[in-house]
């Protein structure tokens, strides 16, 4: 292994002077010709067609030249973005402990393909875990608060039997990230508790449970409550909103909204508020619930294309807000409870007179 990344630093000084060969054997070729080639001297039209062809031939390839390494650098920032989404924002399974789950992300910054949302669904002793969030902001500058929670997420939710000591472990992340981030951008108050925009920073987010029955326990941080989709479309009842994590301590009895049930062939679409705070030209928002309706048919991942499609033709493309989407389906099939068959307790024999 190391012999072989010795080799490669070995070869990368010969690698990047690579793309600017080709133009200065042309320039060479050019110099050749106008100092040294006697009929480059000669006057007339024809010389001078000669010569201009040969000048112009130099410069074309000295922008091709020095493009390819811009074009080539390019297409690596992408590759490392693409794989960096795959880390923070994973595809979660197709199913998972009996739900059917898809989930995808629109991002506001032209090129990026990671922003300020955030979702994941983990399957723990306690039930389906799943998270969805909103970091104040959108873009590459949010992407350190993503990491905070969704790292705190993806430990909290295995370790944490109970949903409020999740949410606390993630409220706990978040606070490390932003006053680690406040000292560096400001070390001379290193020493102090950093009072700085970047300690202003929130995230919006909705932690929800799905027990092996289909009840519901949620916490609502600010967030958009999800839809529910079974014999018609509605929003699934959150409880009481809690403070957005960052914005005001969370208080000391954390008790999860607990009254909802997601039942068997039921869909629940969570998602972020760019995707109703989304708008065309005259000013509209996208009707989200509108366009769920008579949806619940389809599949996780063909309702989050469909939304996905959806919303890039209302916005013209142009959307101002990141957007993520977490669809969920309850595959699970209850069998009731079937009572002894008649024969079987015919079958039984008396007992006899003597025992």
């Amino acid at each position: 292994m190391m012999r072989t990344r010795t080799s490669a630093a070995a070869r990368s000084p010969f690698r990047r002077p690579a793309p600017l060969v080709l133009p200065l054997a042309w320039g060479a070729v050019a110099v050749v010709w106008r100092f040294w080639c006697p009929p480059a001297g000669e006057p007339g039209l024809p010389m001078r067609i000669a010569t201009s062809v040969v000048f112009l031939s130099v410069g074309v390839g000295l922008v091709l030249g020095l493009r390819r390494g811009p074009v080539r650098e390019l297409a690596r920032v992408r590759a490392v973005a693409a794989a960096t989404q795959r880390v923070l924002l994973r595809p979660p399974p197709a199913r998972l402990d009996g739900l059917a789950l898809a989930a995808g992300q629109l991002s506001a910054t032209r090129g990026a393909t990671v922003g300020g949302d955030l979702y994941e669904a983990v399957a723990t002793p306690y039930g389906v875990r799943i998270v969805i969030g909103d970091v104040r902001g959108h873009g590459l500058a949010a992407l350190g608060a993503v990491v905070a929670v969704l790292g705190s997420f993806r430990e909290a939710a295995h370790d944490e039997p109970e949903l409020g000591g999740v949410l606390r472990r993630l409220e706990r992340a978040l606070e490390r990230h932003l006053r680690d981030r406040a000292r560096d951008e400001h070390p001379a108050r290193a020493e102090t508790e950093p009072r700085h925009p970047a300690a202003e920073e929130f995230v919006t987010l909705l932690l929800l449970e799905i027990g092996f029955d289909g009840r519901l326990s949620v916490f609502n941080c600010g967030h958009p409550g999800p839809y529910r989709l079974g014999g018609r479309v509605e929003r699934l009842p959150v409880g009481d909103p809690l403070p957005p994590l960052g914005v005001l301590p969370l208080p000391a009895d954390l008790v999860p909204h607990a009254a909802a049930e997601l039942l068997s062939g039921e869909t629940l679409v969570l998602h972020t508020d760019g995707a109703e705070e989304a708008r065309d030209h005259r000013g509209r928002f996208f009707a989200l619930e509108a366009f769920l309706a008579g949806r619940a048919g389809e599949t996780p991942a063909a309702l989050v294309r469909g939304v996905h499609a959806a919303l890039l033709h209302h916005t013209g493309g142009r959307l101002v807000d990141d957007v993520a989407l977490l669809v969920v389906r309850n595959d699970r099939v209850r069998v009731p409870a079937q009572p002894a068959e008649p024969g079987l307790r015919r079958s039984r024999p008396a007992p006899s007179a003597h025992g």
